[in-house]
């Protein structure tokens, strides 16, 4: 699917603010309502907007530590590539997961309430799962950039 400028800049609005109301967000992007109401529908049909969700800090709700854990697999098989993968879906500790090229097999983030919890679920959860050949773990100490938005716009006007 081609985005034109204006679904651009719906997606940006959106970004920016999921609960903008549909008369907001048609304002901002010079269109009616009803048309703006057709796009962003069809953004969500087309599977460009994936969904709406909060931006929660975890600093607040008692999860502040972030763990970098280099996974690397002893064999890279696609079966046991797609069995690892599903196993730590399960686990909402694994915020992100990355498939990655380089030393490690895979990247993943995981959260934790402090360095206890994070070994409490680096024993009885990670190093438990059948396949892993070495795990690495790196601690964040300051979150310096956290972004949701991707970049549309800028990615707009390197494509033109």
């Amino acid at each position: 699917m081609t985005l034109d400028t204006i679904d651009r800049n719906i997606l940006a609005n959106l970004q920016a603010d999921g609960r903008i109301t549909i008369n907001d967000l048609a304002d901002r992007v010079g269109l009616s309502a009803t048309p703006c109401l057709r796009r962003v529908k069809r953004l969500e049909r087309d599977g460009i907007i994936k969904g709406y969700a909060s931006h929660v800090d975890q600093v607040l709700v008692g999860l502040p530590v972030s763990v970098f854990v280099n996974v690397t697999l002893q064999r890279q098989a696609e079966a046991e590539l797609e069995e690892f993968e599903a196993t730590v879906m399960k686990y909402p500790e694994v915020m992100e997961c990355y498939l990655m090229t380089g030393t490690s097999d895979y990247l993943l983030r995981i959260v934790a309430a402090d360095l206890f919890a994070y070994e409490r679920f680096l024993k009885s959860t990670l190093t438990r799962i059948s396949g892993i050949a070495n795990i690495q773990s790196s601690f964040a100490l300051k979150q310096v950039v956290y972004r949701t938005a991707l970049p549309i716009a800028a990615h707009e006007a390197k494509t033109r």
